[in-house]
């Protein structure tokens, strides 16, 4: 079996990218894989090619539904009929034809929260899996920067469908973060490709202001300056729409917010806008990006400081994917370490909501063996939100599950809260350092990840030597093509689930 040949024949790429052949090789040798590859070098078609060589459905586990959806639409746009975004996205009468029709789809992506329902796994059952793929692998990880309770299921899910063939895919994974991977899967034996997480063509820069009003004006200033596309995250919703609304009232090329809050539609309009070259510039929260497949990205910038390194790279890493100079560039005022702080204490219910529910469910046991069902009016007396109802269900029910009594789980809670608000301040820490040291920017991110910088690279990062000049604007007219695109019919297309 000649891959180059089978990659020419479906994709129209004459080679590889570093590390895919080899993955893909090993999953077609019938081995569980852990792959760690950096963002930006195609993760995808780890699992999209190989789901073309084996006989049955490909079934991805992915953690967002705008990751989701890309991944579905990229497929459907290269051709591929028999794919579906199992999610809630979809109505209650379009899940149930769904899953009637399992069979007619070859690569089914489901979100973990679906794999609750026994109606879901009832119907994975019945499928020859020749595939079972875990995207975004790092969410399995209690310690890690992005972890989602749903994903610790997974290892059980996997066990219940039969412990099919395995792929599990990260960007951004620690040793420790691996393990965890491995561990929680159940994966004892098979492959492991653990690649730098290194991008030698996105140069680094920390720029360092003397207060918010400077940064915005720096930000203008960059904006009007370097050359595009380019995105801007935020921590914040409201800060990432109240810039878009600057730069536009600023004249600075065609901006457009996206974030969590918008609607579906508004969402995947400005993606598409933005994949066509409509848009120049993106003010957005970590929900864009993921998945975004679009290769001409030439700037990040980082308005608000980062939580994690983790995060960091897996969001500059969204430039630069043409393999051409990028640059990512933080802005960062004094204070600016508060905001992840504060953020990082939000995630995760305080001991004093926690203490309120116990005494809720201390006057109402019955409903101890029902929670879920209760959501709305607890989180409405206690405060909690969507983010820490996850965390505090998805704990009490484990815990209650192995017949803990309830004064036990509470306390038990406490203290991993305890430990995971510590683990998140170490990562600001750590964010925070590599802010401050006076020492080569990749490198000491490469040392994060237990590697070392092994090559001399023009551009490296502020600390070695940058020349911002070689990054701004060209007189050119790229990106101002498809000005008559057809919005509303690839709208509707893509807002029809399964076709």
């Amino acid at each position: 079996m000649n891959l180059e040949t089978i990659l020419q024949k479906t994709y129209g790429y004459t080679s590889f990218r570093p590390g895919q052949k080899e993955i893909i090789a090993s999953v077609l040798s019938g081995k569980d894989t852990v792959a760690m590859l950096p963002t930006g070098t195609g993760k995808s078609l780890c699992y999209q090619l190989p789901g073309y060589l084996l006989e049955g459905q490909v079934i991805i586990i992915s953690p967002l539904l705008s990751l989701m959806q890309d991944q579905a639409e990229q497929l459907m746009l290269n051709g591929e009929k028999k794919v579906i975004a199992f999610n809630s996205f979809l109505t209650h009468e379009e899940k149930r034809q769904s899953l009637m029709n399992l069979r007619r789809y070859k690569f089914i992506f489901i979100s973990p929260e679906m794999l609750h329902f026994e109606a879901v796994l009832s119907q994975l059952k019945k499928l020859r899996i020749a595939l079972f793929v875990v995207d975004e692998a790092h969410c399995i990880s209690q310690w890690g920067y992005d972890f989602r309770p749903d994903y610790l299921k997974l290892g059980e899910v996997r066990k219940r469908l039969g412990s099919p063939l395995t792929l599990a895919l990260t960007a951004t994974a620690t040793p420790a973060v691996k393990e965890d991977i491995k561990k929680s899967l159940g994966i004892t034996e098979g492959s492991e490709f653990i690649y730098s997480v290194d991008r030698p063509n996105i140069s680094l820069s920390v720029e360092r202001l003397n207060s918010y009003r400077d940064k915005i004006e720096r930000l203008v200033e960059l904006a009007e300056t370097l050359e595009g596309p380019g995105i801007i995250y935020f921590s914040s919703k409201k800060i990432a729409e109240q810039t878009a609304e600057l730069l536009r009232d600023r004249g600075v090329g065609s901006v457009m917010a996206y974030h969590g809050g918008m609607d579906q539609e508004s969402r995947i309009l400005v993606q598409q806008q933005f994949i066509h070259g409509q848009l120049d510039l993106i003010c957005a929260t970590s929900a864009f990006g993921m998945g975004i497949n679009k290769e001409n990205i030439r700037y990040v910038i980082h308005f608000h400081m980062p939580l994690q390194i983790e995060s960091y790279l897996q969001e500059i890493g969204r430039a630069g994917r043409d393999g051409k100079k990028s640059i990512a560039i933080l802005l960062f005022a004094p204070g600016d370490e508060q905001l992840p702080y504060q953020l990082a204490e939000s995630e995760l219910p305080d001991n004093v909501q926690i203490d309120w529910i116990k005494g809720w469910l201390e006057e109402n046991p019955e409903v101890m063996s029902s929670l879920s069902q209760y959501e709305e009016q607890i989180r409405q007396v206690s405060g909690l939100t969507d983010t820490q109802w996850r965390v505090f269900e998805d704990f009490f029910q484990r815990k209650s599950s192995q017949g803990i009594p309830l004064g036990r789980v509470v306390e038990e809670i406490k203290v991993y809260n305890q430990k995971r608000l510590e683990s998140k301040r170490q990562s600001i820490e750590e964010v925070y350092s590599w802010i401050s040291m006076n020492v080569c920017r990749r490198e000491h991110i490469l040392s994060f990840f237990k590697e070392e910088k092994t090559e001399a690279i023009r551009n490296c990062c502020d600390v070695c030597g940058l020349e911002l000049n070689d990054f701004t604007k060209k007189n050119n007219k790229e990106n101002q093509e498809n000005l008559q695109y057809d919005w509303k019919n690839h709208l509707d297309a893509l807002l029809i689930p399964g076709e």
